[in-house]
């Protein structure tokens, strides 16, 4: 059993505070988890010492419900209200929606930071850390860097289009260009005189160990001979490193950290490697990169961020950088974590994968409508609003999630329903000819852009010739409705009208007069496979790049327009 930890009397204070609150909200049945996760709240700075401060939750949280028990909620109340009588008027919590806001945040100086490597265009994933920091940024008068990772020329190499690529689709969710943008191919020479002043003033050294070899001394909490290494011999070491002396895997620059310390990967973790593959942006002019997370703990110094928001499973990076920045004698920023959440229809993708599939011709591009890339849904019609509305609504949460397209489809169809023009797709369309069968029909209909009149202005039908398309299958039916037009008997290739008036339950289904019909055909993404629906479409005002809801299909962007054919692209339902 482990010896209990000792703790100052300010927060024993706190802690017998909200256990006698949980006891008295919970009629002596207080729980320790509700308690330390109030604690935690107040004092965030005693989340790395959680485990240790549960110990004595446990005992105020028994010691107050005993009392509550013993003596009554009453005598509770009594000394709630003699030490801490705030505590007793806490307002039960309500569920939030949206963000919650930043810790020590001051509006005005709030600096939030968006960092991808530029191996691809943004993805769906990457469309939550654009929205959610712009977001906060707007809320505290704040700015955001726009920071492209790329250091790693080996594993991910960085795409030349992609700078701009990422740029533009920034732009389109959030509505502005970033506040700030920095490479950081560009700014290699700050991370060396990082690097320089770590060896100099000796937390840091050359490590020439071999990966396997430096492994088992570091799991068994061991030294390696050449942390032992004066300042001077590490310098000398990295000058060979920087003149390009020694080759890839010969040496490694590693942060001296407690080689004791519970989690083995923090333990001398390394900073900086030889990499002598070439970058698509500096050419061959450096030998020696910085891994990430050094790369990026000494960016986020250089911009002043003060807040992160970064996945959950990036909390050893948290670890590290926070050991770096005690030796530099720096503050390290607030942070945030969010849990994974993911896509159904996307789940297997990620940028290396896509790349190489493109590469191999299995996708037409970036822009391939079966991707989750911002390209993609981009070319598909998707609203940056209605993006940027779900995730906010998600919020940040450390629970791991998965959703469906369809939710994010529902919040895109509350954006563009009201903006968008019905017209009608007949698929597999078989010409029928229309008997007016001594039933006076008119020779026009006009139709609504939008059925509940949010769209001004009117489709006009021209019947006079009678000859329609109607989608094979519907006419398997031989009684059927022509929406808004009339009841009907399919007789082969006629189709009988029997009431203008529906009289009854038969199917109603969309039609078009082959007068105003024009060939059409639509790409519908389904999981990896494309689907090609041909048909014809209404021809009323078809403009490229419009978004319109097919009736009984589902929305659809038109994509191209010729003197033959209209292309459509699938949107969602």
């Amino acid at each position: 059993m482990t010896e209990a930890a000792e703790w100052d009397s300010e927060i024993e204070n706190i802690v017998r505070k909200y256990a006698l609150q949980n006891a008295v909200e919970y009629n002596g049945a207080g729980q320790s988890g509700s308690v330390l996760g109030r604690i935690l709240g107040e004092r965030s700075d005693l989340r790395s010492r959680a485990r240790e401060l549960k110990q004595l939750v446990d005992i105020e949280v028994e010691n107050a419900n005993y009392l509550a028990k013993n003596e009554g909620i009453e005598a509770v109340r009594g000394i709630l209200e003699n030490t801490n009588p705030e505590a007793l008027n806490r307002q039960k919590q309500i569920k939030r929606t949206g963000l919650k806001d930043l810790s020590n945040a001051v509006s005005g100086k709030v600096i939030l930071r968006f960092a991808p490597n530029p191996n691809g265009p943004l993805t769906l994933g990457h469309a939550r850390g654009v929205t959610i920091n712009s977001e906060y940024a707007k809320i505290y008068d704040g700015k955001v860097v726009l920071r492209f990772d790329d250091t790693d020329s080996k594993v991910k190499p960085p795409i030349k289009e992609a700078y701009s690529w990422i740029e533009e689709d920034y732009k389109w969710l959030t509505g502005k260009n970033p506040d700030i943008i920095v490479r950081a191919s560009e700014r290699m020479e700050i991370y060396l005189s990082y690097a320089v002043k770590m060896l100099d003033e000796g937390f840091g050294y050359v490590c020439k160990c071999s990966a396997e070899n430096f492994k088992k001394l570091r799991d068994n909490s061991e030294e390696c001979q050449c942390r032992k290494k004066e300042s001077k011999e590490n310098l000398s070491d990295w000058n060979e490193m920087v003149n390009g002396k020694l080759t890839e895997g010969m040496a490694v620059v590693r942060v001296k950290t407690d080689m004791n310390l519970p989690n083995p990967a923090l333990r001398d973790w390394p900073a900086l490697r030889i990499q002598h593959s070439h970058h698509p942006m500096v050419g061959d002019k450096y030998k020696v990169w910085p891994l990430l997370d050094f790369q990026s703990a000494i960016e986020d110094h250089e911009q002043g961020v003060t807040h992160i928001i970064r996945g959950k499973d990036l909390m050893d990076s948290t670890r590290k950088q926070t050991l770096l920045y005690n030796h530099f004698g720096w503050e390290y920023p607030e942070t945030m974590y969010w849990g994974r959440v993911k896509i159904h229809e996307f789940g297997s993708f990620s940028t290396s994968g896509m790349r190489k599939e493109i590469e191999n011709k299995n996708y037409s591009g970036w822009d391939d409508p079966r991707l989750p890339t911002l390209r993609a849904l981009r070319r598909r019609g998707f609203d940056s609003e209605a993006m940027k509305d779900f995730w906010i609504d998600l919020g940040l949460t450390q629970k791991d999630i998965s959703v469906s397209l369809q939710t994010i489809e529902s919040f895109n169809s509350s954006k563009i329903d009201s903006k968008c023009e019905r017209r009608v797709f007949v698929r597999d369309p078989k010409k029928i000819i229309l008997n007016a069968n001594n039933i006076e029909i008119p020779i026009k209909l006009i139709l609504n852009k939008h059925p509940l009149n949010k769209i001004k202005g009117n489709r006009e039908w021209n019947i006079e010739d009678l000859e329609i398309y109607v989608e094979e299958k519907d006419l398997e039916k031989k009684e059927i409705r022509l929406k808004d037009f009339a009841d009907i008997e399919v007789r082969k290739s006629e189709g009988i009208i029997q009431s203008l008036d529906r009289n009854d339950k038969r199917s109603i289904v969309h039609w078009i007069p082959k007068s105003i019909s024009k060939k059409a055909i639509l790409t519908i993404p389904n999981g990896n496979e494309i689907i090609i629906q041909e048909g014809v479409i209404e021809d009323i005002q078809i403009m490229k790049n419009n978004i319109v809801q097919l009736e009984r299909v589902g929305y659809a962007k038109i994509e191209s327009i010729d003197d033959d054919i209209i292309k459509l692209l699938w949107l969602h339902g």
